[in-house]
Formats: structure tokens, C-alpha cells, sequence
């Protein structure tokens, strides 16, 4: 739908103002069911076996590179690193395929029945594969897995928020509450990984551990397949990466127009279907004066008011066009937060071999596994999102009026600042276990146990699991609120990808810091803990990260949230600010 004015004043107020006039129409239907919420258990506990799963394999996956394949430390975590990324980025085209093509709950068929074969091809790798094999064998499954997390990850959660009725105000309120509790459902089925099946791992085998994981994982897909008939599931659309060019190439080839003298009018979206083959929008969004050199893909020419059918190529609606600038805004978001992975990755990799080299008894006969501790993350971020929900955000809605307590940016940013404090308490823990080593005359003998119990490490822990609750929770509504609705699932594989790119990114820090210190005495994250300069390394990270600390607010003090017509702006009363 389009409607035009003769010399178009190029100005926000009155694109407002014609907005403001605009007939607004009803949602537009979906091919989708109306089933009552319980619809969205399936779906999650297909996700926390999932998560289970994958931790269960992940949270001692360094100990099986270095004591059963034989790895280096350093070669081990940057293999590690590398599966963690590449399981983290195949979500981007997963979405593509559920937006585009197949729809989020086909995807999720899909992607499970391939994670499901996965892993019991790495049940087989532990097992019955001939030695020589295994090792192939092993990262083949390794990286059939994560070609079904690429599946998984963006449409679950998803498809799971798509139950809430966001038309109704009580369920869009509940909503963000959704979040938090997903999230610490995600924890659960993570954290009992850490702390049963590792234990299984390292007491029992790997092959009982693995196979555990796979039972669990073929019970939770017959669940969710016994739901079917509940879900409400929406209609795939056209790749998102089209209307985005569109966009893009309708402003460049009207580079050259001037609004006040060529500009016929303006095309915006009503709901209905403005330009031709385009599919109208559930609301109206409200026009924003950043990335305007986009604007002028919206401008109705004499070519256009000429032309039926529209060009989309040519001519985009006002809807389309803040969604390209709500993806543009999120943007540098994302890239601010790879140090936060980086810094995240250390939970499963050094912080491991740190716990590994100290006291770890509880009682006479009991020994904690170290990739164990990792569940004190888990149980940390089961302990805080209760408190989060039900006393932080209360508290913080009276002081700034805002219906979550903070918005989503000082949410993640706390996270952020946490996980500076968390790479100090490192360094000083490391610190401190090395000059215990030295004193004992341990330096050179890596096997041995240093008398310094474990749970000094605990602080370092859980401050990562505090900085969880902030940072990851608030990216993941970050990422579904602020994207178009037709783009919700790469906005989840866009959360995602932000660990995958973080692993990366911590592997190069990785190889540069070793390449930097390579003439110098000892060598940088070497099989040797005790020389391996650990606590310089964790320095490294905690100056980088109040780097990126800083570069963050700049980029979040000038975020611009989405608007919709009708309703209320996502800032609360007050503390406006990002932090």
C-alpha cells in the first residue's frame, strides 16, 4: 500500500506525521494453530536434552583430546575452540533454511535427526571402531553434530517464544520472563551433564558416557514428535537476505533523487502488502533518523507512481526499511560482544587444567572430576535468575519505570563487566597457585597435585555464572525482540554465532599471544601448567576485555530500540542511559 504527496518535505516529522493516518490493519494470518502454552514444553525439553548432550561432550571434550588422543594443551583447546565455533556459526544457515524455506519446526525435525545420528556415531567412535580409526571417526561425528546444532540452536528457542501470543498482553508480558526461565531450564540440562555424565566418563567409560547421552537424546525426540498437533508453527517466508538487498539496491539507484523536487511521496507499510510479491508486516514500525541514506529506497518516483506491479527492487516500504536498520543497529552490538566469549571459553578449556593440577578430594575415597566444576557456572546461574526475576527486576522496575527493571543494553553491559572482574579473580587464583607450586618445589613436575585445594577457583566460577544471567540472557532478547519478526531465527543464530566467533577470536588471541612471546623464557599455555604463564595469558583477556568494556558503551549510548506504532517506546521512565 502506498499513498503519495507532492514535494515531500525529506523530514522524520512528517513521515510520522502520515504514519499517525495510516489505516492500521489486523494481523495478518499465519498457517498456524492456537494451542494453549503447555504447547511449548515439548519444544523445551527437546532443548535442555539437547543442551545435555551437548555439554555432556563439550564440558570434558579438552580431557579426551589430551588424555586419550594425546593432544597438547594448546593444540587441544584450539581444537576445542574450533568445534565450539563451528557448531556456534552453522546456526546463521540454519535460520536461513527455517526463515526461507522449511520453516522452524522442520528444521528442528531435521536438525535433532541428524544431531541424534551424530551421536551415535560418537558412541561407536568410543567403542567399536577399530584404534586406528578413531580418531577420524571422531571428528567426523564431532562435526556432524555441529552441523545439527546449525539447526537446532536458532529455531527452538524460537519456535518456543512463537507460542506466546504477542497480541495478547499478558502473554507478551510474560515473555521476558520466558527468557530467564528458558535459560535456567538450558542450565539444568547442562549443569546435570557436568556434574553425572562426566563423572560416568571419567569413572566408568567413555563409551557408557556417550551412550548415555544418545538414549537421552532419542526419548526427548519422540516427546517432541508426540506434541505435533499442539504447536502453532509459522509459515517460512522469503530469504531475509532479499528484502535486505532490496533495500539496499532501491537506495542506491535513487542515490541522485531530491526528495523535495523528484519525490512523489513515500511507501509505507500498513500491514497489507505494499510492494508487489512483498509480504505485509504484523505492525507498523515508526521511522528513526539513523542509516537515513536507506530513506530513499522508500521514495515513490515518476518511474514508480508509473509502474503496476511495483519494481521491489526499486521502490521498498517504510517497513522494510527500518527493519534493514534494525539489523544494522544490531550489528555492532554483536561484534562487541566477542570478547565475552572469548573470556567464556576459558570455563571449558584452562579453567579445567587449572582445577586438574589442585586438591580435589572430598573425603577419603572421592575425587571431582575437574570438568565437574564447570557445574558450579550452571548452579551459580540457577541460584541467580530466580533472585533476578523475582527481587531484581521488581526493585529496578520502581527506580526506572521500565517493565524488565533495566533494558536489555545495561543488561548485557553488567555481564560484560563482570567477566573483567571474573579474568581478574583468575589471574590472582593462578598466581597464587604457582607461587605454592614453586615454594613446594613443583615447578617441574606438571603430574604432580599442588597442595592448594580446588575451591579456589570457585569465585572465578561463579562470577562467570553471574555474568551469564546478564549478558547471555539479555543478547538472547536482544536478538529476538529487536529483529523483524521474519527474522527471528537468525537473530537467534546471530546470539549464537557470538560464541562461535568469541571461540575463534580467544584462538587467536591464542596464537598471537604465543607468537609474541615465543623468544622468551617459557613458553605461553605449554604442557607444563606450572611454566605455562597461565595468569599472564589471563591478564591478556581481563585488559582486553575492559577494552572492549569501553568500546561497548560507546556503541550502546547511541542504540536506537525499536518503535511500533501504537506502542510504547522500550526505555524505561528513567536511567535512560546504558549504564
Amino acid at each position: 500500500m502506498s499513498r503519495t504527496s507532492s514535494n515531500l518535505p525529506w523530514m522524520s516529522s512528517l513521515l510520522q506525521s502520515q504514519l499517525k493516518m495510516a489505516r492500521k490493519s489486523p494481523r495478518s494470518s499465519l498457517p498456524c494453530e492456537n494451542p494453549p502454552k503447555v504447547a511449548g514444553i515439548p519444544p523445551s525439553s527437546l532443548s535442555v536434552t539437547l543442551r545435555f548432550a551437548y555439554y555432556g561432550l563439550a564440558g570434558n571434550l579438552i580431557t579426551y583430546l589430551t588424555n586419550d588422543l594425546h593432544q597438547s594443551t594448546s593444540t587441544a583447546i584450539k581444537n576445542v575452540n574450533t568445534w565450539v565455533g563451528v557448531s556456534a556459526i552453522f546456526p546463521i544457515f540454519g535460520a536461513i533454511l527455517a526463515d526461507s524455506l522449511l520453516g522452524r519446526f522442520k528444521t528442528i525435525i531435521l536438525a535433532s535427526a541428524i544431531y541424534f545420528f551424530g551421536m551415535i556415531l560418537l558412541t561407536l567412535s568410543v567403542s567399536v571402531i577399530p584404534t586406528h580409526y578413531r580418531e577420524a571417526v571422531f571428528f567426523v561425528a564431532l562435526y556432524i553434530l555441529a552441523f545439527g546444532e546449525g539447526g537446532h540452536k536458532p529455531c527452538v528457542q524460537t519456535f518456543a517464544a512463537d507460542q506466546f501470543d504477542e497480541e495478547k498482553p499478558e502473554e507478551k508480558a510474560a515473555k521476558s520472563s520466558f527468557f530467564n526461565w528458558w535459560y535456567l531450564g538450558i542450565v539444568a540440562g547442562a549443569s546435570s551433564a557436568v556434574l553425572l555424565v562426566i563423572y560416568i566418563q571419567d569413572n566408568v567409560g567413555w563409551t557408557a558416557g556417550f551412550g548415555m547421552l544418545t538414549g537421552a537424546l532419542g526419548v526427548a525426540l519422540f516427546i517432541f514428535l508426540a506434541g505435533i498437533k499442539r504447536y502453532r508453527k509459522q509459515a517460512p517466508v522469503k530469504s531475509p537476505f532479499t528484502m535486505v538487498a532490496q533495500v539496499f539496491v532501491a537506495a542506491m539507484r535513487k542515490r541522485r533523487v531530491i526528495e523535495t523536487q523528484q519525490g512523489l511521496g513515500i511507501c509505507y507499510d500498513a500491514g497489507g502488502t505494499d510492494v508487489e510479491g512483498q509480504p505485509g508486516n504484523s505492525r507498523t514500525l515508526a521511522a528513526t533518523n539513523q542509516y537515513r541514506f536507506l530513506d530513499k529506497a522508500m521514495i515513490i518516483d515518476n518511474l514508480d507512481a508509473s509502474s503496476k506491479p511495483r519494481n521491489p527492487w526499486r521502490l521498498c516500504s517504510l517497513n522494510q526499511v527500518e527493519e534493514v536498520k534494525l539489523v544494522l543497529r544490531l550489528l555492532p552490538i554483536w561484534l562487541s560482544c566477542f570478547m565475552f566469549t572469548a573470556v567464556l571459553a576459558q570455563t571449558h578449556t584452562l579453567f579445567i587444567k587449572q582445577g586438574s593440577t589442585m586438591i580435589r578430594s572430598i573425603g577419603p575415597n572421592f575425587q571431582v572430576p575437574p570438568a565437574s566444576f564447570q557445574s558450579l557456572v550452571g548452579l551459580t546461574i540457577l541460584f541467580t535468575i530466580p533472585i533476578y526475576d523475582r527481587i531484581f527486576v521488581p526493585a529496578a522496575r520502581k527506580l526506572t519505570g521500565h517493565r524488565s527493571g533495566v533494558t536489555m543494553l545495561q543488561r548485557i553491559g553488567i555481564g560484560l563487566f563482570l567477566s573483567i572482574i571474573e579474568m581478574v579473580a583468575a589471574a590472582l587464583v593462578e598466581a597464587k597457585r604457582v607461587s605454592i607450586a614453586r615454594e613446594h618445589g613443583l615447578m617441574d613436575t606438571p603430574e604432580a597435585t599442588i597442595p592448594m585445594s580446588v575451591w579456589w577457583i570457585l569465585p572465578q566460577y561463579m562470577i562467570s555464572g553471574i555474568s551469564d544471567v546478564f549478558t547471555v540472557v539479555g543478547l538472547q532478547e536482544l536478538f529476538y525482540d529487536q529483529m523483524p519478526e521474519s527474522m527471528r531465527s537468525l537473530g537467534a543464530a546471530a546470539h549464537v554465532s557470538v560464541i562461535g566467533v568469541g571461540s575463534f577470536f580467544n584462538t587467536a588471541i591464542i596464537t598471537l599471544v604465543q607468537a609474541i612471546t615465543a623468544g622468551s623464557s617459557g613458553i605461553l599455555l605449554g604442557n607444563n601448567l606450572n611454566r605455562a604463564h597461565v595468569d599472564y595469558f589471563y591478564w591478556v583477556l581481563a585488559v582486553l576485555s575492559a577494552l572492549n568494556f569501553c568500546v561497548y558503551l560507546w556503541i550502546a549510548s547511541g542504540f536506537v530500540y525499536k518503535k511500533v506504532e501504537g506502542e510504547e517506546p522500550q526505555q524505561g521512565k528513567g536511567l535512560d542511559l546504558v549504564m
